[in-house]
């Protein structure tokens, strides 16, 4: 989806203007793909922008500069303070989220010991990332030919920049095959997670998916989701799941911060009811959580 510039980037520590927040093309991160980042969003409220769980995002950007061994400049709390400054400043009434860290220039080579690390955010506008009617129409998936990284291999826990070559293979050959997004599974052939999302399973009354051993990241939607679900009087659990559990499902959907939540009304061209009724109850308490319009979720929704 195309970017459409805003007023400002805030990089280490103070707003730049957009067009000024640039790398050198030695910057170590380009070349190794080794840094971190995460997709947040900011929602129209009635009471101006607010930022839908913005501190379980940065918290999480933490927990990947601890599993990459990355010494990050800024606390989880600095960088909720400098995400909402960055909205602020952009005018915008909701938006795209992007913070990132990477070493910075300086040092070539594998060994990080010696790079600096930078760090920044960006937001811009941004649509719905499967389809303005995703929720209700749904979206075709295709079961990868590529393999969801191993734990021990690249691990899936940290939302690595260089993890997302994997995702990217699978996206790209899905899209070229005429899906619309990819479903990958781990080396035991157990489903994993979609190329961006996680996957949520409805069969025989059970609501599943899949756990973070399966090579799932730790979905912040998906949490959001499964609070959903329990709150609404549905059991959710984790489970491992076959690429026959989806052929054979009463209803799917995907969910994540870009994706939100989406119907899926096929898996390598088997139909899949869609929407189901979980699936809309559960789209349309999301698009009223994240807008501020649920009080027993207020406290997710960040005002700016």
């Amino acid at each position: 989806m195309p970017i459409e510039p805003t007023k400002s980037i805030w990089m280490n520590g103070e707003l730049i203007p957009w067009d000024e927040a640039q790398i050198h093309v030695l910057t170590h991160t380009l070349h190794y793909g080794t840094g971190i980042f995460e997709g947040i969003r900011a929602y129209e409220t009635e009471n101006g922008p607010a930022i839908f769980r913005l501190k379980e995002h940065m918290d999480r950007l933490i927990n990947s500069a601890k599993i990459l061994s990355i010494p990050m400049p800024y606390t989880s709390e600095e960088l909720q303070v400098a995400a909402k400054a960055v909205v602020k400043d952009s005018g915008l009434s909701s938006c795209y989220i992007r913070p990132i860290a990477y070493y910075g220039y300086g040092e070539m080579g594998l060994a990080t010991s010696n790079c600096t690390v930078d760090v920044a955010i960006a937001c811009w506008p941004w649509g719905a990332y499967l389809g303005d009617d995703a929720a209700t129409k749904g979206v075709r998936m295709k079961i990868s030919s590529w393999v969801r990284h191993d734990h021990n291999i690249m691990p899936p826990a940290s939302k690595t920049t260089g993890n997302y070559a994997n995702s990217t293979l699978a996206k790209m050959e899905a899209l070229n095959a005429g899906y619309d997004e990819a479903i990958m599974l781990n080396k035991e052939g157990l489903v994993a997670e979609c190329s961006g999302e996680n996957l949520f399973v409805c069969r025989n009354g059970k609501i599943m998916t899949p756990p973070l051993v399966s090579g799932a990241l730790e979905g912040i939607t998906q949490h959001t989701v499964m609070s959903f679900v329990r709150d609404l009087g549905h059991e959710v659990t984790f489970e491992a799941l076959a690429r026959s559990d989806l052929y054979t499902a009463d209803e799917i959907f995907v969910v994540g911060t870009a994706a939100e939540v989406s119907a899926v009304n096929s898996v390598d061209d088997r139909p899949v009811p869609c929407p189901g009724p979980i699936t809309a109850q559960v789209a349309e308490l999301y698009a009223d959580t994240v807008r501020g319009k649920n009080p027993n979720y207020a406290h997710w929704c960040e005002e700016v």
